[in-house]
């Protein structure tokens, strides 16, 4: 673990904050201010230390110039308001004498927002020039943002090797969450793995079946290992070629004593659509003219029990078509049993990915999971089993 705001003084400092503030907008205004809000606790505890706090990130791919659409002087007010009214001052640029004079015009306590760091070329080519720059405005480094923790730019790899650095309160609630899922968790640990296809999560599945002692496959990607293992999937969206890779994972399982489980019976619909006729059949009776678009009632039961047996469990992808019901129900009736159980302490829970998050929004049980990730690749990239070079760099 790297060092934290525990272990660092920040009085009369100045802290370059990387935080990651790529949110949702609508018609100038922000949609989705949970990245601000989840950041408000380490600005508010930074200055109340009485440090300057210096808060940068990127926002959409401008790539390296200017584009007055993908500005973050609009989210200076969000800010504020997420820091309960404190005022947040903007620098027109994140370098150069713009962000010098912004800057040492604050004093301790006060909060400076840069502008877009890919404004800038250097940042995303981890340029050490552009570091070095970006050096120049503060005296310590604290990086807060997970989510762009496995991209090795300017502002999250390169300059944290330039100041003093340290970990700020989400990234080491994250940190923490992940250790206690894989690094060191409580057993029997188990992992809930979904999406359309193999291919994007073969490196996640190569790394999971030696971290887990259960793991269970769902949503199209399942199709894939139900067809490697002969059953006809009909229609199903199903990856064919990957038939051998799929065997290959399922040995390398059964090397590493990780049961491999797979829906036993599925919902099956001759289209996708809200509310389109679909029947329940058993994996090995799905018509040929017919596709598989969720995880059947008797494997979402098998599931929820095998969760019973559980300490830990890692979940990342959806087990069926959750977006159009009724294709949503096995997805569903398994989260909210992993919530019970979360709420009952018989169950450490966490989850992560786009996809998985609206899962869990969906079920209604996204505060009842012990940690949500909103972090997208660098989660995925961290159960792979990669380094993040964003952490990494904390030391």
């Amino acid at each position: 673990m790297p060092k934290t705001l525990d272990d660092i003084d920040v009085a009369g400092k100045r802290v370059f904050l990387r935080a990651d503030l790529n949110v949702p907008m609508r018609d100038g205004a922000v949609s989705d201010a949970t990245r601000i809000s989840r950041l408000a606790p380490t600005i508010t505890e930074l200055a109340d230390k009485g440090a300057i706090v210096i808060v940068a990130s990127h926002f959409g791919r401008p790539k390296g110039e200017p584009v007055p659409d993908m500005s973050l002087a609009p989210l200076a007010g969000p800010l504020s308001a997420a820091l309960g009214g404190r005022n947040v001052s903007f620098a027109n640029d994140c370098i150069g004498a713009e962000a010098q004079k912004v800057v040492g015009a604050a004093k301790g306590g006060d909060v400076v927002l840069l502008e877009n760091l890919r404004f800038h070329e250097g940042e995303e080519l981890n340029d050490p020039d552009f570091a070095a720059e970006l050096a120049k405005l503060a005296d310590i480094y604290v990086n807060d943002a997970f989510s762009a923790a496995h991209r090795a730019h300017a502002s999250t790899e390169a300059l944290a090797h330039l100041l003093p650095a340290a970990a700020g309160r989400m990234m080491q609630a994250e940190l923490d969450a992940l250790d206690s899922a894989l690094g060191s968790p409580e057993r029997p640990v188990g992992a809930i793995v979904g999406g359309a296809k193999v291919s994007t999560k073969l490196d996640l599945l190569g790394n999971l079946v030696g971290k887990v002692d259960m793991l269970a496959i769902g949503g199209a990607m399942a199709n894939t290992f139900l067809h490697a293992l002969g059953t006809d999937v009909g229609k199903s969206l199903c990856e064919h070629e990957l038939a051998d890779t799929a065997l290959e994972i399922l040995g390398l399982a059964d090397e590493a004593g990780c049961q491999i489980i797979l829906p036993s019976d599925a919902v099956v619909a001759r289209e996708f659509a809200e509310g389109a006729p679909s029947e329940v059949v058993p994996v090995g009776a799905v018509p040929g003219d017919m596709m598989i678009l969720d995880i059947g009632p008797g494997s979402a039961n098998g599931l929820a029990t095998k969760l019973s047996d559980l300490k830990t469990l890692v979940w990342n992808g959806p087990l069926g078509a959750f977006e159009v019901p009724p294709f949503d129900a096995g997805t569903v009736m398994v989260a909210r049993v992993a919530a019970d159980l979360t709420r009952a302490g018989a169950l450490k829970t966490v989850a992560g990915g786009g996809d998985t998050v609206a899962a869990l929004v969906a079920a209604d049980v996204l505060d009842d999971f012990s940690y949500v990730s909103t972090a997208g690749g660098a989660f995925l990239e961290w159960l792979e089993g990669k380094d993040l070079p964003g952490v990494k760099a904390l030391g």
